[in-house]
């Protein structure tokens, strides 16, 4: 029979070190906002983010069938810290802790996929979708409804016995389970990351995707503004700032069991060898990296911004 222990069994099995349930819901409120917050343009050009507003709003959408959402954490903090950097002459760029190892995705799609089937064999009526922030899911709302932490002020979910560098898996699913209470929010008074952020890109709970330094280096594909020179701190991919600075990473943030996001080389990059580096060595070498993400074109707009 599956039930919460089942389940979280399986899902430390699999790598998992967070679990919560909790029921399906309209997100109408949720989706609200989330309106609102494109209007304002916030998504830049993130456009994918626009599309299936439905389905984001109501699970059912995705299964018909569905009861339950099953949230799940696997933390990627190997521990491990940027080491390459010199303050007369930065020569390598930074790249955020996500990327260091593996793609995260081709880790989880496995896991998630064996473990699904692994209930099938157990309940053959169990009826499962899963989703790793590529599906019109809303992995942070549903990730705070199940009990895996509060979505701080950086808008990335806290866990307060474990920081927040961890992955987020949503399972929309058929079955009744004993639900887990939502985490009331603990970050109080900070503005740790809000006064860190070097290019203004956060509001209490908001963050305007235009400034974001993490977008600017992955998902945008224009031009970086001219306005943020000088204020990147020298990351080439993504950007850890606002969660580093975070108390409860600093005091509680787990170190990962998973050897697949450790380094493989890729925590700093040398601009120049990015500058010069050809389309098969750029597939070779990020194979089955998230940098890989930004192209080989985006990666040299990155490492030309910032060395020039």
């Amino acid at each position: 029979m599956i039930n919460n222990k089942l389940i979280s069994e399986h899902a430390l099995k699999y790598g998992f070190g967070l679990v919560g349930f909790s029921p399906v819901t309209l997100l109408t409120k949720e989706t609200s906002r989330l309106k609102e917050w494109l209007e304002e343009g916030n998504h830049a050009g993130m456009g994918y983010m626009e599309r299936n507003l439905e389905k984001k709003e109501n699970v059912k959408e995705i299964l018909a069938s569905a009861e339950s959402v099953i949230s799940l954490g696997m933390f990627y903090n190997s521990g491990e810290v940027h080491e390459k950097q010199n303050e007369e002459k930065q020569e390598f760029g930074k790249v955020s802790r996500y990327a260091w190892g593996t793609d995260y995705h081709f880790i989880m799609w496995e896991r998630l996929e064996e473990m699904i089937d692994e209930l099938k064999e157990i309940d053959s009526g169990f009826e499962a979708v899963f989703y790793v922030d590529t599906g019109p899911v809303m992995d942070k709302v549903w990730a705070v409804k199940s009990g895996l932490g509060w979505q701080g002020k950086n808008t990335n979910v806290i866990n307060k016995d474990s920081g927040s560098f961890f992955f987020i898996a949503n399972i929309i699913n058929n079955k009744k389970f004993d639900y887990s209470i939502p985490l009331p929010d603990f970050c109080g008074t900070c503005s740790a990351c809000i006064d860190a952020c070097p290019t203004d890109a956060l509001k209490p709970y908001h963050i305007d995707a235009r400034k974001c330094i993490s977008y600017l280096t992955i998902e945008n594909k224009g031009e970086i503004p001219k306005e943020f020179k000088g204020k990147f701190e020298n990351w080439i991919f993504g950007c850890d700032i606002c969660q580093d600075v975070c108390p409860w990473n600093k005091k509680f943030s787990l170190i990962t069991s998973e050897l697949k996001f450790h380094s493989s080389g890729n925590k700093e990059l040398e601009i120049e060898k990015i500058l010069n580096m050809e389309k098969e060595e750029f597939k070779k070498r990020f194979e089955v990296s998230p940098i890989k993400r930004s192209k080989l074109l985006g990666l040299k707009r990155n490492a030309e911004y910032l060395k020039s």
